[in-house]
């Protein structure tokens, strides 16, 4: 069984979700801790619970999902991955943080594995599939477990909302698309966990979510 810890980091209150499982093996996604009381805050849990790091996913890369990519990079040897779509179609995180005057410089990392669609993650005795969901990014990711009923959903599906449209190869039509085929059809016991905000699951969605 997978375990979840959700962290809220920088400016834009995005989660940065710890995976792991009962053998310490653990992977980390979206770390955006951008300072050193976030940076100190994510080590200390990593140490107190012995765990070791395998992998640095990225469902996308936005600036605010990426911030503490080079940190990791340092700390652990472990290099960002993300699907190869945004690396080509989305300027750098340098340039983004620009639109908002901010600084990214050397804290994004550098991509050293593109993740394909249907990707085997895998860690300890879990694993998780990559199930591409553009339309907020070119290169958005979903990560799904069958077995633990979770999906990490960065910025495609959120409790009450959809990813917004207006950034960079944003594209609305084609994420409602993807979050229709992609998502929904997913078991509705699936308990999704969003890159800003809380949890909810695909029942729920289906529900009460006024943009699907």
């Amino acid at each position: 069984m997978i375990h979840v810890k959700r962290f809220e980091f920088n400016y834009f209150s995005v989660n940065t979700y710890l995976l792991y499982d009962k053998t310490g093996e653990a992977v980390l996604i979206d770390c955006g801790c951008m300072n050193q009381r976030e940076e100190e805050e994510l080590k200390a849990f990593i140490d107190e619970n012995k765990l070791t790091l395998k992998r640095l996913l990225c469902t996308h890369l936005h600036l605010d999902h990426v911030f503490g990519n080079a940190f990791i990079t340092q700390t652990y040897g472990l290099e960002p991955e993300a699907h190869k779509a945004d690396t080509e179609l989305l300027p750098s995180a340098e340039e983004q943080a620009k639109a908002f005057g901010l600084s990214m410089k050397g804290k994004s990392g550098q991509v050293s594995h593109f993740i394909t669609v249907g990707e085997a993650i895998h860690f300890g005795e879990s694993s998780l599939i990559s199930l591409h969901v553009p339309g907020h990014s070119p290169g958005s990711l979903v990560f799904y477990s069958e077995a633990s009923n979770l999906a990490i959903t960065g910025d495609t599906l959120f409790a009450g909302g959809i990813g917004r449209t207006d950034l960079w190869a944003g594209n609305q039509e084609i994420l409602l698309a993807a979050i229709r085929n992609k998502l929904l059809t997913l078991p509705d016991s699936t308990i999704i966990y969003p890159g800003h905000g809380p949890e909810s699951s695909i029942r729920e969605e289906k529900l009460e979510n006024p943009y699907i």
